[in-house]
């Protein structure tokens, strides 16, 4: 066989024979390498470290402490725990297991949903399995025989997925010991590698391929680390998250609730809809003279959401309607038959309010935002509390520009957006420019012009900010322009995307909107669409969850609590409270006949940030006892005092650095 030649990841050459695997190259380097190894990067492919190399390659070996190997640990632990379900319950079907973030999930087709007691089981089976170190193997098998094997076993679904694979195509196969699955791969070298750090943590039903008409399956998930910590560390976020819930949240606090007869809608509570407008009213501070508030119809004709684009690309996501006449008589030509589309967006009624009279270079650029209830269809499935609904209020603005003040508004925004995430108490932002999809409008050359310019501010601005990260999103940018992503990382170390910054050249072309410039010519203006919190409903699931429902004194919905230990100071109470109001503080008052402790508890289950207790000495001597969400302490002092330092600690961030 020919010598090729491998370059190693420090550049140096090594010739081997054509036909080497990489696990005889890496014993080859030595032996110790070897027994570290359980896979290898091929021209930037993860590969098996079994197979044969032909060619002229790059190589890289991967070892189980790499991140290149958690895939791996995840994908074989996907294995294992598909034959471990067939070792407890002989007959069941396996369909796809593939690896999602932290773990694993895999369907089986079983007569019988799992239940929790069979958590435990199908964990210890999989200790047993790993126990065993079988070894991967891949097999090549021609798509017949694949299917004969299959099909001789029951395992229907691995037959239809079979049938999927093109013509003349062989399978591969990947067995540990005596059971196998049809797989693309690859895998490590043997069962017992995956190691200890993994957990199956729940089941659920689900369908074939996620289509509800499709049968229905049952589905296990699991996760899988390299190491102990790490699944320690991820366990004890997934406890806290738990008690974080913003659902678990909203029922202790009264803010919402969800029903069924308004899927994927809120019902906002009154102590809720306080906090979303305090949102709101923060949000439109912000705009700061520099934009023009606007607003939208709700509701606009079909045609112009051709026009944008948007029927075409998001039309699944859209709800459309017809007069309730029209829907009862279809037939009827005297019944108006137009469909209309509830707004998933505000973009182009913005780009419609732009085009109404007309404008010049010195208009530019023209800043419009808009508080939108928008409407998108989101899958059953898919609604979760307030981080994932089908109406939410958008913080969202357009900003109409020339070419050459974008990097300008770009860098601006910014600015704002940094400032209102600190406000809200996230330090932890990441920055990512999302470049082309394969899916786009526009030619390449405009995509070059829109990407370079954004290369350029997201340079800058991590040059600015020593709070920012920043990174590339490769492919996952809008149909019509790249954008930056800001992600938010919380308290206990999870992320969230919320905030977007969009170039689109598209629209203005799209519905033709134009400017005079100096030379008297009609350009096209650059549209950029900004939103800081995106969803604002999803935004505040996020600061009740950051903050485990201890609300900054601004942000609660009720302030605080005016509570007495024996009737004798009622009076009193109101007295405080009224005081309490009129300083522009949102007070609430419990007179029960309830012991103390019980009140306490009580409003502390409610997460009220302050209970200012009164007694009969408190009353007599124009005092009151501060007591603090999570703290045992008190606090007594004169009423002037504590409705003054409340009053100071009320105001909203933003308010308090425009008096320093």
């Amino acid at each position: 066989m020919s010598d090729i030649t491998l370059t190693m990841p420090d550049g140096a050459k090594r010739p081997i024979k054509a036909g080497t695997t990489g696990a005889e190259v890496a014993k080859a380097i030595s032996p110790s390498l070897l027994k570290r190894t359980v896979a290898m990067v091929l021209n930037g492919a993860l590969s098996d470290l079994a197979d044969p190399i032909s060619t002229d390659a790059s190589i890289k070996f991967v070892t189980r402490t790499d991140p290149e190997a958690l895939e791996l640990i995840r994908h074989d632990a996907a294995h294992v725990c598909a034959e471990a379900v067939q070792e407890l319950w002989p007959g069941t079907q396996v369909t796809i297991g593939p690896v999602i973030e932290n773990g694993w999930f895999y369907d089986f087709a079983k007569a019988e949903p799992f239940t929790p007691d069979d958590l435990p089981k199908i964990e210890k089976k999989m200790h047993e399995i790993i126990g065993r170190n079988a070894a991967f193997r891949k097999d090549v098998w021609s798509r017949d025989k694949a299917k004969q094997h299959f099909k001789a076993r029951g395992e229907a679904f691995k037959v239809e997925l079979i049938d999927a694979i093109p013509a003349g195509e062989d399978v591969k196969i990947y067995s540990q010991g005596q059971w196998l699955d049809l797989c693309r791969g690859p895998h490590m070298a043997s069962t017992g590698t995956i190691g200890k750090a993994f957990k199956i943590v729940r089941s659920s039903g689900s369908y074939w391929r996620g289509d509800a008409k499709g049968a229905q399956l049952q589905r296990i998930y699991g996760v899988a680390f390299a190491d102990e910590k790490e699944l320690g560390a991820y366990l004890t976020q997934v406890e806290e998250a738990e008690k974080r819930d913003h659902r678990k949240l909203g029922r202790e606090m009264d803010l919402f609730h969800f029903q069924e007869e308004g899927p994927g809608v809120v019902f906002w509570h009154a102590k809720g809809w306080t906090i979303l407008q305090q949102l709101i009213a923060y949000m439109r501070r912000q705009l700061d003279g520099d934009y023009q508030e606007v607003q939208g119809p709700q509701l606009l004709d079909k045609s112009l959401w051709e026009t944008s684009g948007h029927w075409g690309w998001y039309g699944d996501n859209m709800f459309a309607v017809k007069s309730a006449t029209a829907l009862m008589n279809p037939l009827d030509d005297t019944a108006e038959q137009r469909v209309f589309a509830l707004k998933p967006m505000n973009c182009p009624g913005h780009v419609q309010i732009f085009k109404h009279g007309l404008k010049s270079y010195r208009d530019l650029p023209l800043r419009l935002a808009e508080f939108g209830c928008v409407h998108r269809y989101e899958p059953s499935g898919a609604l979760h509390g307030l981080m994932r609904v089908r109406a939410f209020t958008q913080d969202d603005a357009h900003i109409f520009c020339t070419e050459e003040q974008l990097e300008a508004e770009c860098l601006k925004i910014n600015d704002l957006m940094m400032s209102v995430y600190k406000d809200f108490g996230f330090e932890e932002v990441v920055v990512k420019l999302a470049t082309r999809p394969e899916k786009r409008v526009g030619t390449d050359a405009m995509w070059d012009h829109a990407e370079g310019i954004l290369k350029r501010v997201l340079t800058k601005m991590a040059a600015d900010s020593n709070r920012i990260k920043t990174g590339i999103n490769e492919g996952e940018g809008t149909f019509y322009g790249p954008k930056f992503e800001y992600t938010l990382r919380d308290a206990i170390g999870r992320e969230w995307q919320c905030g977007t910054t969009q170039v689109d050249f598209n629209l203005p072309e799209r519905f033709g909107a134009f400017y005079i410039d100096a030379d008297g010519s009609k350009k096209q203006p650059v549209m950029v669409h900004r939103a800081i919190c995106g969803s604002l409903e999803r935004f505040m699931g996020i600061v009740l969850e950051n903050c485990a429902g201890h609300l900054p004194l601004w942000l609660a919905p009720t302030q605080a609590v005016v509570t007495t230990i024996v009737s004798d100071a009622d009076d009193y109470a109101k007295a405080v409270q009224a005081k309490l109001k009129k300083a522009g503080l949102r007070a609430a008052i419990d007179l029960r006949n309830e012991k103390i402790n019980y009140k306490v508890r009580e409003h502390s289950l409610a997460k009220v940030p302050v209970l200012l207790v009164v007694g009969k000495r408190e009353a007599d001597e124009g005092k009151v006892s501060v007591r603090r969400l999570g703290s045992q302490d008190q606090t007594v002092m004169t009423l002037d005092d504590a409705l003054a330092a409340l009053k100071h600690e009320a105001l909203p961030p933003d308010i308090l650095r425009a008096g320093d």
